[in-house]
């Protein structure tokens, strides 16, 4: 019951009827005159005496009935949701081999960027972490190394959307290695240009530098720019050295130092040339904060609007009240008919 409400709850003020219907309902006209009750012959008083008021009460109670279905009452459904007018998010990851690197490894843990990456992108897309998820947001994934490669184009379904992300492995042929930054880019504006939303946001990580130019930035910048799409980049891991697992000849692994280097100046004027921002992450804490960072920023709380269902209750009460109503006007003329 406590789920029931009334659409106009003002007129449940009329239920204050239901006894004065009661009343004259009794007390109308129906009873012979005696001038003394010595006249009447002496017995007990019988079952229809002592249920007269009976069908005075069915009367009263369908007059409660019909004020209760008047004032509409209904009950809201338990999942009734918030829905908000979402925008279009596209995710380009780097896959180069840079990506073994360590450096983003949690406390305790190793693990490559790439896997920081993805465990990073679950929780900003799921909820998780400080994070609260990105349920009616469009969201689609791009990779890129040498190439660029559609993951998961923008949807809604994001189950099978961080099953793809959960997929993604570091490139392991030589001929597809390679920090294309253009490409990644180009694909990744593409995909949200022909999408329909009224925010398009394209967010690209990167630990490496161009190194192939089949794809001009510029060009891809532009792009972005008409089609309105702004661009949040980061750069991730340490500038110098790091840490690489490598396996060994007889099945084993080590570590190794490699030299890294991130095209900080190419990341910012992307930036700042679509009307994003550029991110610099350093380890596990900081991409954390990275992402938690996009999250506040591209939010759309004011647009929200609640879709309430309801299911109409009125019916059955107005049913109810017409039997009593009937039922008691019937016991009124036959079982308890009164003489005038």
């Amino acid at each position: 019951m406590h789920s029931i409400e009334f659409a106009e709850p003002w007129l449940l003020l009329l239920l204050l009827l239901a006894p004065v219907v009661f009343g004259l309902s009794y007390l109308s006209r129906g009873r012979v005159v005696y001038s003394s009750l010595n006249l009447l012959p002496a017995h007990s008083a019988s079952w229809r005496t002592r249920l007269a008021w009976l069908p005075d009460a069915l009367l009263a109670l369908a007059v409660v009935g019909f004020v209760v279905a008047a004032a509409g009452p209904r009950r809201g459904e338990e999942n009734a949701k918030i829905r908000r007018e979402g925008i279009a998010i596209l995710c380009a990851i780097d896959i180069s081999g840079s990506m073994m690197a360590l450096d983003l490894s949690p406390p305790k843990k190793e693990q490559t960027r790439l896997d920081a990456v993805k465990e990073a992108f679950e929780k900003f897309v799921l909820g998780g972490a400080n994070l609260g998820g990105r349920p009616d947001d469009a969201i689609g994934l791009v990779s890129f190394a040498r190439y660029a490669d559609t993951r998961s184009p923008l949807t809604l379904d994001h189950a099978n959307l961080i099953a793809a992300a959960r997929q993604l492995q570091i490139v392991s042929d030589r001929e597809e290695d390679g920090t294309a930054i253009g490409a990644g880019l180009a694909l990744g504006v593409e995909r949200l240009r022909t999408f329909k939303a009224k925010s398009k946001v394209l967010v690209l990580l990167t630990d490496g530098v161009q190194n192939f130019d089949e794809i001009s930035i510029d060009a891809a910048i532009d792009e972005a720019r008409d089609g309105k799409v702004k661009v949040y980049t980061i750069g991730a891991g340490t500038n110098g050295m790091a840490a690489v697992r490598v396996p060994t000849g007889d099945g084993g692994s080590q570590l190794m130092q490699t030299q890294v280097q991130i095209d900080e100046q190419t990341l910012t004027e992307i930036a700042d040339k679509t009307g994003g921002k550029y991110f610099r992450v350093t380890d596990n804490a900081s991409l954390k904060s990275v992402y938690a960072q996009i999250d506040a920023l591209e939010r759309t709380a004011i647009e929200d609007t609640r879709f309430a269902n309801y299911e109409q209750l009125f019916a059955a009460v107005l049913v109810t009240a017409l039997l009593l109503l009937v039922v008691g006007l019937l016991l009124r003329a036959t079982l308890f008919r009164r003489v005038p």
